[in-house]
């Protein structure tokens, strides 16, 4: 995907090959150093976004990525075939070769640790058995580490895969030697289970154990963290499947239907009562309500006529339309929007995994230290053996099986407790962010309020009942298929039961209905439509109507018999839980930010009912990601709550997206953290634990090093056993595991 902008042309890159975030700054600093060349690489959605004038070519891009040692091509972003059964095949296939070769080292790993760890087990060449289960599993199972490694090397950079080959090489390394040239290949050879600190040459020692359990530990690790890490095109795929697949279309005044991607600008097509609308257009026939809640976020329909503007994707909620397109394709709202998912998207900073952090540290002193090791036996006259004895148990004992495993338990645990009180956690990639959030700005409709319109209070004339109203109101407007009256009819029949079926039906466009209900001629809508029969509102009802209104919500009006009777009040109702989640979030130390594209008076009114005191209304879908990056920009660490479309690319660009599990897809996969309930309490839950579980994945890491640090110095002295070297490694693993458990104790604030 190239486009032009003020001279410079912008293309993204998919890129290939990176395992750990110092590979995405080791890419972008190759690119940028390109003359005119200003690049972004993004570690966690594998792209690259670059900027780039003169002379240069996206070929050049491409070659000077490939001379770096990874791969790079334009992606073609298409909706995908067949549905979201495609996108799962797809997703399982992306893991096929990492899973591969999962189960070989598990399956051929297990009797190899067996065997080392159990005397009793140690059949007379037990050793070669060993040999030949173990050989796999280093040479076929742990290449992503060894080919990763290579990369690294040819770079002067040093990560955990440098960590991971340098060990399981060495262990399998000596191990061949101590077979093929030492002792450990005569027969009955056995590795007593002794935990003792004994100076040795080394020669009737193997450690197999140690290469083939590290590898499927890691891999492990490795295959869990990939199966949660986020899918860059999801939300952009989510989007897409929203449009219409194909359209009704005029053509010599007959209806054809044709797939969506064959209508062009200017044709005209028809949108009956439930459809999607097709396309962004102009509306030439009929009126109706259409339902934009899922695109716009505005709660209350909107009515339109010839001449209005209707956006594609929403919902034709009422009568027969005929549209004539007027954008299509790439120029229409949901593809702008799509577009503004994917920058933000690529412009989130990339998240740094704490393992290579570390890694980036540990691994330099390690080799600096088996070197260090290696000359001084040598300078001190041991022998080269003895030397080597030494210098290769450092590697050995510096590889920690259990710095695989330190993310991805905890986010296992973690994920799999959060999903039981309804919270979703993406990837280890949205932990980091949830202890530096200070602002949370909350999308109003279908996250603060229940996002559909709901009847609140009826207000009657002197000497009117109010179930009487309910009744011939209710059964009215149970005929229509409007929102607003569908809200009613559903609150009278919550509170009535059963209700009559009206007679003589009729919808009045744009003002509301009338029919006979009981014998009754009533009429339902705006005060417009009682002014046309001659019926005014009592001075009670005017009031009542000002009060609603105010208060931004929608005043309806009845009548029946020729005299004005009610006034039913109608909007999107406060969820009875968001009062208390603000609460919870404030005590967290966030501070609440209200935004919606309602009208002021409807945002301060729910503000108030909640306890938010900064609002931010009115503003256009495609603007709330810029709402957020102004918050960025003064310094804020910004989450964001929502449940709309709309909200996907705001979702994206916040630092912490957390998504409604009751809104769309689109939102849901643009975000970082999915709250199942739809209950705004879970948000701060959701907080809570990320953190917890990111504390969990923090002090993991700190024991994965400290039981393997320990022993360097016993490595280092040449007093380093078989026993010591697994235990060191197997009560490492133990330790994190349990530490991870213990994520099973949280609980939902009270």
């Amino acid at each position: 995907m190239t486009t032009a902008t003020g001279g410079a042309t912008e293309v993204e890159l998919a890129i290939g090959g990176m395992t750990c975030a110092s590979c995405a700054a080791r890419i972008e600093k190759k690119l940028n150093r390109m003359d005119g060349v200003e690049a972004t690489v993004n570690y966690a959605t594998e792209k690259a976004k670059v900027a780039f004038s003169g002379e240069v070519a996206v070929a050049d891009l491409i070659q000077a990525v490939e001379k770096t040692g990874y791969t790079a091509a334009v992606p073609v972003v298409e909706p995908p075939h067949g549905g979201p059964e495609a996108a799962a095949s797809e997703a399982v296939d992306e893991l096929a070769p990492l899973r591969q070769r999962l189960i070989t080292a598990v399956v051929l790993a297990v009797p190899v640790v067996a065997l080392a760890m159990i005397p009793a087990l140690q059949f007379t060449n037990w050793q070669w058995l060993s040999l030949t289960l173990a050989s796999p599993v280093v040479v076929y199972a742990a290449w992503p580490f060894h080919k990763a490694a290579w990369t690294n090397l040819r770079h002067g950079a040093a990560t955990m895969d440098t960590l991971i080959s340098l060990g399981t090489g060495a262990a399998f390394a000596w191990s061949l030697w101590a077979l093929f040239f030492g002792d450990a290949g005569t027969p009955g050879m056995t590795h007593p289970f002794e935990l003792t600190i004994s100076r040795s040459d080394g020669a009737g020692n193997i450690y197999l154990e140690v290469a083939s359990g590290v590898t499927a530990a890691i891999l492990a690790g490795r295959y869990f963290e990939a199966r949660s890490k986020r899918r860059a095109g999801a939300a952009l795929r989510a989007l897409l499947e929203l449009g219409a697949k194909d359209v009704t279309v005029l053509r010599d005044g007959r209806e054809v239907r044709i797939p969506i991607g064959e209508l062009a600008v200017g044709n005209a097509f028809v949108v009956r009562p439930g459809e999607k609308i097709a396309t962004d257009g102009v509306v030439e026939e009929g009126s109706s309500a259409v339902d934009a809640s899922m695109v716009t976020g505005e709660s209350v329909p909107v009515e339109v006529a010839p001449g209005d503007a209707v956006t594609g994707a929403t919902v034709n909620a009422g009568g027969r339309l005929v549209v004539r397109a007027t954008r299509v394709g790439a120029d229409t709202q949901l593809a702008r929007m799509a577009k503004l998912v994917e920058e933000a998207q690529n412009g989130k900073a990339a998240v740094q995994r704490l393992a290579d952090r570390v890694s980036a540290v540990f691994v330099p002193v390690v080799i600096a230290l088996a070197l260090g090791t290696l000359g001084f036996w040598l300078g001190n006259g041991s022998g080269l053996t003895a030397a080597f004895t030494a210098t290769v148990a450092v590697l050995i004992i510096a590889c920690p099986c259990a710095l695989g495993l330190a993310t991805p338990t905890a986010l296992l645990v973690g994920t799999g407790r959060g999903a039981q009180l309804g919270i979703l956690i993406k990837g280890p990639e949205v932990l980091e962010s949830t202890h530096k959030v200070d602002t949370i700005v909350l999308d109003k409709t279908g996250t603060v309020t229940t996002g559909k319109m709901t009847l609140l209070d009826v207000h009657v004339a002197d000497g009117q009942e109010k179930d009487e109203v309910l009744r011939l109101a209710g059964a009215l407007e149970h005929a229509s298929e409007h929102p607003i009256a569908q809200a009613v009819a559903t609150g009278a029949a919550e509170r009535l039961g059963a209700l009559p079926v009206p007679e003589d039906f009729a919808n009045i466009p744009g003002l509301g209905v009338q029919g006979l209900v009981d014998g009754h001629a009533v009429l339902v809508g705006r005060e417009k439509l009682l002014t046309d029969w001659a019926m005014a509102l009592p001075s009670n009802l005017v009031a009542a109507k000002a009060e609603a209104e105010a208060k931004g919500r929608t005043a309806i009006a009845v009548a029946w018999d020729g005299e004005a009777r009610a006034v039913l009040e109608v909007a999107d109702a406060v969820k009875p839980t968001s009062a208390e989640a603000i609460r919870r979030l404030r005590d967290l130390g966030l501070t609440p930010v209200l935004l919606t594209g309602d009208n002021e008076a409807v945002a301060q009114a729910v503000a108030a009912e909640v306890g938010i005191d900064q609002v931010i209304a009115e503003v256009m879908p495609e603007d709330k990601a810029d709402v957020v990056k102004k918050l960025q920009a003064k310094g804020r660490s910004v989450a964001m709550v929502g449940d709309g479309v709309n909200d996907a690319a705001a979702l994206a660009q916040a630092d912490l997206g957390l998504a409604m599990g009751t809104g769309t897809d689109a939102a849901i996969e643009a975000g970082d953290l999915t709250l199942v309930r739809g209950d705004l309490r879970v948000a701060a839950d959701a907080i809570r634990l990320s953190r917890r579980t990111l504390a969990t994945i923090k002090g993991n890491l700190f024991w994965a090093f400290g039981y393997n640090v320990a022993a360097l110095p016993l490595a280092a002295a040449g007093m380093l056993n078989p026993m010591i070297a697994g235990a060191a490694m197997a009560f490492s693993s133990v330790f994190v595991v349990g530490n991870s458990l213990r994520l099973r104790r949280f609980r939902a604030a009270a």
